[in-house]
Protein backbone atom coordinates (compact mmCIF):
# COMPACT_ATOMS: atom_id res chain seq x y z
CA UNK A 1 0.00 0.00 0.00
CA UNK A 2 1.25 3.41 -0.83
CA UNK A 3 0.63 5.63 1.89
CA UNK A 4 1.76 8.75 -0.14
CA UNK A 5 -0.13 7.96 -3.20
CA UNK A 6 -3.10 7.16 -1.46
CA UNK A 7 -3.00 10.49 0.55
CA UNK A 8 -2.66 12.22 -2.83
CA UNK A 9 -6.00 10.28 -4.44
CA UNK A 10 -7.93 11.52 -1.01
CA UNK A 11 -6.89 15.22 -1.10
CA UNK A 12 -7.75 15.39 -4.80
CA UNK A 13 -11.10 14.00 -4.24
CA UNK A 14 -11.67 16.38 -1.36
CA UNK A 15 -10.46 19.19 -3.65
CA UNK A 16 -12.57 17.89 -6.67
CA UNK A 17 -15.83 18.03 -3.91
CA UNK A 18 -14.80 20.78 -2.45
CA UNK A 19 -14.98 22.64 -5.92
CA UNK A 20 -17.98 21.27 -7.15
CA UNK A 21 -19.72 21.89 -3.80
CA UNK A 22 -18.19 25.94 -4.44
CA UNK A 23 -20.03 25.53 -7.94
CA UNK A 24 -23.16 24.39 -6.55
CA UNK A 25 -23.27 27.29 -4.58
CA UNK A 26 -22.43 29.90 -6.72
CA UNK A 27 -25.30 28.66 -8.96
CA UNK A 28 -27.72 28.48 -6.35
CA UNK A 29 -26.82 32.22 -5.17
CA UNK A 30 -26.87 33.38 -9.08
CA UNK A 31 -30.53 31.76 -9.78
CA UNK A 32 -32.05 33.61 -6.37
CA UNK A 33 -30.56 36.73 -7.60
CA UNK A 34 -31.68 36.69 -11.07
CA UNK A 35 -34.71 35.76 -9.59
CA UNK A 36 -35.07 38.44 -7.77
CA UNK A 37 -34.12 40.90 -9.74
CA UNK A 38 -36.06 39.59 -12.09
CA UNK A 39 -39.65 39.70 -9.74
CA UNK A 40 -39.27 42.97 -9.00
CA UNK A 41 -38.02 44.16 -12.20
CA UNK A 42 -34.53 45.97 -10.52
CA UNK A 43 -32.64 46.11 -13.27
CA UNK A 44 -33.53 47.76 -17.06
CA UNK A 45 -31.64 48.30 -20.23
CA UNK A 46 -29.15 51.03 -20.22
CA UNK A 47 -28.96 51.33 -16.14
CA UNK A 48 -25.72 52.58 -14.22
CA UNK A 49 -25.85 50.47 -11.04
CA UNK A 50 -24.01 51.97 -8.42
CA UNK A 51 -23.10 49.23 -5.96
CA UNK A 52 -22.60 50.36 -2.47
CA UNK A 53 -19.31 48.31 -1.41
CA UNK A 54 -18.50 48.75 1.96
CA UNK A 55 -16.13 45.90 1.92
CA UNK A 56 -18.10 43.16 3.83
CA UNK A 57 -19.27 39.84 2.81
CA UNK A 58 -22.57 40.83 1.38
CA UNK A 59 -21.51 43.68 -0.61
CA UNK A 60 -18.50 41.75 -1.64
CA UNK A 61 -20.86 39.01 -2.92
CA UNK A 62 -23.39 41.63 -4.39
CA UNK A 63 -20.67 42.70 -6.76
CA UNK A 64 -19.54 39.93 -7.61
CA UNK A 65 -22.75 38.23 -8.33
CA UNK A 66 -23.78 41.26 -10.34
CA UNK A 67 -20.82 41.38 -12.26
CA UNK A 68 -21.66 37.78 -13.19
CA UNK A 69 -25.20 38.23 -13.91
CA UNK A 70 -24.41 41.05 -16.69
CA UNK A 71 -21.89 38.81 -18.73
CA UNK A 72 -24.78 36.82 -19.10
CA UNK A 73 -27.59 39.19 -19.17
CA UNK A 74 -30.36 39.68 -21.61
CA UNK A 75 -30.20 43.71 -21.28
CA UNK A 76 -26.73 45.81 -20.79
CA UNK A 77 -26.37 48.05 -17.77
CA UNK A 78 -23.26 49.99 -16.22
CA UNK A 79 -21.44 48.80 -12.82
CA UNK A 80 -19.73 51.29 -10.83
CA UNK A 81 -18.49 50.44 -7.08
CA UNK A 82 -19.20 53.07 -4.38
CA UNK A 83 -16.85 52.82 -0.78
CA UNK A 84 -17.42 55.93 1.84
CA UNK A 85 -14.31 55.64 3.70
CA UNK A 86 -15.86 56.69 6.95
CA UNK A 87 -12.37 57.38 8.51
CA UNK A 88 -12.73 55.04 10.96
CA UNK A 89 -9.14 53.98 13.00
CA UNK A 90 -7.08 51.52 11.48
CA UNK A 91 -9.40 51.22 8.01
CA UNK A 92 -7.34 49.84 5.23
CA UNK A 93 -7.94 52.70 2.78
CA UNK A 94 -5.79 50.81 0.38
CA UNK A 95 -7.68 47.02 0.30
CA UNK A 96 -10.56 47.96 -1.89
CA UNK A 97 -9.14 50.28 -4.19
CA UNK A 98 -6.45 47.12 -5.10
CA UNK A 99 -9.37 44.84 -5.24
CA UNK A 100 -10.92 47.09 -7.87
CA UNK A 101 -8.67 47.43 -10.05
CA UNK A 102 -7.36 44.06 -10.01
CA UNK A 103 -11.38 43.00 -11.45
CA UNK A 104 -11.28 46.42 -13.75
CA UNK A 105 -14.60 47.91 -12.13
CA UNK A 106 -15.28 51.04 -12.50
CA UNK A 107 -14.99 52.95 -8.60
CA UNK A 108 -15.05 55.76 -6.59
CA UNK A 109 -13.65 56.35 -3.33
CA UNK A 110 -15.93 59.19 -1.28
CA UNK A 111 -14.44 60.01 1.67
CA UNK A 112 -16.16 61.60 4.70
CA UNK A 113 -15.22 61.58 8.43
CA UNK A 114 -18.57 60.45 9.18
CA UNK A 115 -16.73 58.50 12.42
CA UNK A 116 -15.59 61.52 14.13
CA UNK A 117 -19.50 63.10 14.02
CA UNK A 118 -20.29 59.69 15.20
CA UNK A 119 -18.77 59.23 18.20
CA UNK A 120 -18.72 63.21 19.29
CA UNK A 121 -22.73 63.40 18.88
CA UNK A 122 -23.64 59.87 20.49
CA UNK A 123 -23.18 59.36 24.14
CA UNK A 124 -20.80 56.28 25.22
CA UNK A 125 -22.57 53.34 24.91
CA UNK A 126 -25.50 54.25 22.89
CA UNK A 127 -25.63 52.63 19.56
CA UNK A 128 -24.91 54.60 16.64
CA UNK A 129 -26.53 52.99 13.80
CA UNK A 130 -28.95 55.27 13.23
CA UNK A 131 -27.14 58.39 13.04
CA UNK A 132 -24.37 56.71 11.09
CA UNK A 133 -26.93 55.26 8.74
CA UNK A 134 -28.68 58.84 8.19
CA UNK A 135 -25.27 60.41 7.33
CA UNK A 136 -24.19 57.57 5.34
CA UNK A 137 -27.86 57.52 3.20
CA UNK A 138 -27.39 61.33 2.50
CA UNK A 139 -23.75 60.95 1.10
CA UNK A 140 -24.31 57.92 -1.01
CA UNK A 141 -27.59 59.18 -2.48
CA UNK A 142 -25.13 62.62 -3.10
CA UNK A 143 -22.73 60.88 -4.87
CA UNK A 144 -25.44 58.43 -6.64
CA UNK A 145 -26.32 61.78 -8.37
CA UNK A 146 -22.75 63.12 -9.35
CA UNK A 147 -22.20 60.05 -10.58
CA UNK A 148 -25.79 59.90 -12.60
CA UNK A 149 -26.56 56.71 -11.52
CA UNK A 150 -30.09 54.99 -11.95
CA UNK A 151 -30.05 52.48 -9.40
CA UNK A 152 -28.51 52.16 -6.16
CA UNK A 153 -27.39 48.59 -4.52
CA UNK A 154 -26.75 47.51 -1.11
CA UNK A 155 -26.03 44.42 -0.33
CA UNK A 156 -28.97 43.73 2.28
CA UNK A 157 -29.89 39.65 2.28
CA UNK A 158 -32.92 37.43 3.61
CA UNK A 159 -31.88 37.30 6.96
CA UNK A 160 -31.54 41.27 6.98
CA UNK A 161 -35.09 41.89 5.70
CA UNK A 162 -36.57 39.11 8.64
CA UNK A 163 -35.00 40.90 11.30
CA UNK A 164 -36.22 44.06 10.07
CA UNK A 165 -39.63 43.06 10.35
CA UNK A 166 -39.36 42.19 13.94
CA UNK A 167 -37.36 45.37 15.05
CA UNK A 168 -39.96 46.80 13.40
CA UNK A 169 -42.70 45.05 15.37
CA UNK A 170 -40.96 44.93 18.70
CA UNK A 171 -39.28 48.88 18.74
CA UNK A 172 -41.50 50.72 16.14
CA UNK A 173 -45.08 49.09 16.72
CA UNK A 174 -45.30 48.59 12.75
CA UNK A 175 -46.15 45.52 10.69
CA UNK A 176 -43.17 47.15 8.22
CA UNK A 177 -40.08 45.14 6.89
CA UNK A 178 -37.26 46.00 4.12
CA UNK A 179 -38.63 46.04 0.58
CA UNK A 180 -36.28 44.83 -2.12
CA UNK A 181 -37.06 47.49 -4.27
CA UNK A 182 -38.16 51.43 -2.78
CA UNK A 183 -37.64 54.82 -3.85
CA UNK A 184 -35.24 56.77 -1.74
CA UNK A 185 -36.14 59.13 1.21
CA UNK A 186 -35.56 61.99 -1.80
CA UNK A 187 -37.51 61.34 -3.92
CA UNK A 188 -34.29 60.81 -6.85
CA UNK A 189 -33.22 57.37 -6.46
CA UNK A 190 -34.50 53.64 -6.75
CA UNK A 191 -32.47 51.51 -4.40
CA UNK A 192 -32.53 47.85 -5.21
CA UNK A 193 -31.35 44.56 -2.74
CA UNK A 194 -30.69 42.06 -5.72
CA UNK A 195 -29.31 39.62 -2.63
CA UNK A 196 -33.21 39.47 -1.45
CA UNK A 197 -34.10 36.01 -1.69
CA UNK A 198 -30.32 34.76 -0.26
CA UNK A 199 -29.49 33.22 3.09
CA UNK A 200 -26.60 35.17 5.13
CA UNK A 201 -24.83 31.89 5.58
CA UNK A 202 -24.93 31.01 1.86
CA UNK A 203 -22.69 34.60 1.63
CA UNK A 204 -20.66 33.81 4.47
CA UNK A 205 -19.83 30.67 2.23
CA UNK A 206 -19.78 32.08 -0.65
CA UNK A 207 -16.95 35.22 0.69
CA UNK A 208 -15.09 31.76 2.14
CA UNK A 209 -14.90 30.38 -1.44
CA UNK A 210 -14.09 33.65 -3.54
CA UNK A 211 -11.51 34.49 -0.50
CA UNK A 212 -12.84 38.19 -1.01
CA UNK A 213 -10.39 40.85 0.64
CA UNK A 214 -12.84 41.70 4.01
CA UNK A 215 -12.99 44.59 5.75
CA UNK A 216 -14.55 44.38 9.36
CA UNK A 217 -16.43 47.74 10.73
CA UNK A 218 -14.79 48.89 13.50
CA UNK A 219 -17.95 51.49 13.76
CA UNK A 220 -21.26 49.74 14.13
CA UNK A 221 -20.25 46.05 14.10
CA UNK A 222 -18.16 46.63 16.68
CA UNK A 223 -20.62 47.34 19.39
CA UNK A 224 -22.48 44.51 21.31
CA UNK A 225 -25.75 46.36 22.29
CA UNK A 226 -26.96 46.38 18.89
CA UNK A 227 -30.99 45.56 19.23
CA UNK A 228 -30.36 43.57 15.57
CA UNK A 229 -28.21 41.78 17.21
CA UNK A 230 -30.08 40.64 19.51
CA UNK A 231 -33.02 39.89 16.98
CA UNK A 232 -30.53 37.72 14.74
CA UNK A 233 -29.79 35.49 17.98
CA UNK A 234 -33.05 34.84 18.16
CA UNK A 235 -33.74 33.60 14.97
CA UNK A 236 -30.76 31.73 14.91
CA UNK A 237 -32.61 29.61 17.49
CA UNK A 238 -35.32 29.76 16.27
CA UNK A 239 -34.58 28.31 12.59
CA UNK A 240 -31.83 25.53 14.73
CA UNK A 241 -35.09 24.56 17.04
CA UNK A 242 -37.54 24.50 14.08
CA UNK A 243 -35.80 24.37 10.53
CA UNK A 244 -37.45 26.15 8.31
CA UNK A 245 -39.27 28.92 10.36
CA UNK A 246 -37.04 31.98 8.82
CA UNK A 247 -37.67 31.04 5.81
CA UNK A 248 -41.41 30.73 6.19
CA UNK A 249 -41.07 34.20 7.89
CA UNK A 250 -39.56 35.38 5.00
CA UNK A 251 -42.28 34.00 2.65
CA UNK A 252 -45.14 35.81 4.59
CA UNK A 253 -44.16 38.98 3.73
CA UNK A 254 -44.95 38.01 -0.20
CA UNK A 255 -48.24 36.58 1.05
CA UNK A 256 -49.95 39.36 2.97
CA UNK A 257 -53.56 39.07 3.44
CA UNK A 258 -54.98 42.39 4.88
CA UNK A 259 -58.50 41.87 5.10
CA UNK A 260 -56.91 39.31 8.30
CA UNK A 261 -54.89 42.18 9.68
CA UNK A 262 -56.25 45.37 11.50
CA UNK A 263 -55.36 48.69 8.84
CA UNK A 264 -58.57 50.43 7.88
CA UNK A 265 -56.08 52.01 5.44
CA UNK A 266 -55.91 49.01 3.48
CA UNK A 267 -58.51 46.82 3.79
CA UNK A 268 -62.59 48.58 4.10
CA UNK A 269 -63.60 46.98 7.21
CA UNK A 270 -65.84 49.45 8.12
CA UNK A 271 -67.83 48.94 5.18
CA UNK A 272 -67.70 45.49 5.57
CA UNK A 273 -71.01 43.47 5.02
CA UNK A 274 -72.56 40.02 4.40
CA UNK A 275 -72.78 39.37 1.00
CA UNK A 276 -74.32 35.91 1.20
CA UNK A 277 -71.51 34.50 -1.14
CA UNK A 278 -68.87 32.03 0.08
CA UNK A 279 -65.25 33.28 0.26
CA UNK A 280 -62.91 30.52 0.26
CA UNK A 281 -60.50 32.88 1.72
CA UNK A 282 -62.84 33.77 4.29
CA UNK A 283 -62.94 33.32 7.81
CA UNK A 284 -60.89 30.24 9.20
CA UNK A 285 -60.09 31.74 12.40
CA UNK A 286 -60.78 28.60 14.03
CA UNK A 287 -59.49 25.91 11.22
CA UNK A 288 -56.47 24.25 12.97
CA UNK A 289 -54.15 23.53 10.00
CA UNK A 290 -51.81 26.87 10.05
CA UNK A 291 -51.33 25.97 13.82
CA UNK A 292 -50.92 22.77 13.11
CA UNK A 293 -48.53 21.93 10.41
CA UNK A 294 -44.98 21.60 10.64
CA UNK A 295 -43.38 24.74 9.63
CA UNK A 296 -40.71 22.81 7.30
CA UNK A 297 -43.77 21.67 5.98
CA UNK A 298 -44.32 24.86 3.66
CA UNK A 299 -41.30 25.06 1.02
CA UNK A 300 -39.58 28.40 -0.18
CA UNK A 301 -41.82 30.81 -2.70
CA UNK A 302 -40.74 30.20 -6.44
CA UNK A 303 -40.94 33.20 -8.56
CA UNK A 304 -38.98 30.89 -11.54
CA UNK A 305 -37.96 27.85 -12.88
CA UNK A 306 -35.20 26.04 -11.18
CA UNK A 307 -34.18 23.33 -8.34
Amino acid sequence: MNAPADLQALNARAAQKAAHEANKLEKRLLRLAGQAIAAYNMIEAGDRVMVCLSGGKDSHGLLDLLLKLRSRAPVDFEIVAVNLDQKQPGFPADVLPAYLTSLGVPFHIETQDTYAIVTRVIPEGKTYCSLCSRLRRGILYRVAAELGATKIALGHHRDDIVATLFLNLFHGGKLKGMPPKLVSDDGRHVVIRPLAYVKEADLARYAQVKRFPIIPCDLCGSQDNLQRQEVKRMLAEWDRRHPGRVQNIFNSLARVVPSHLMDASLFGFRDLAATGSANADGDIAFDQEPCGSPESAVGEIRFADGD
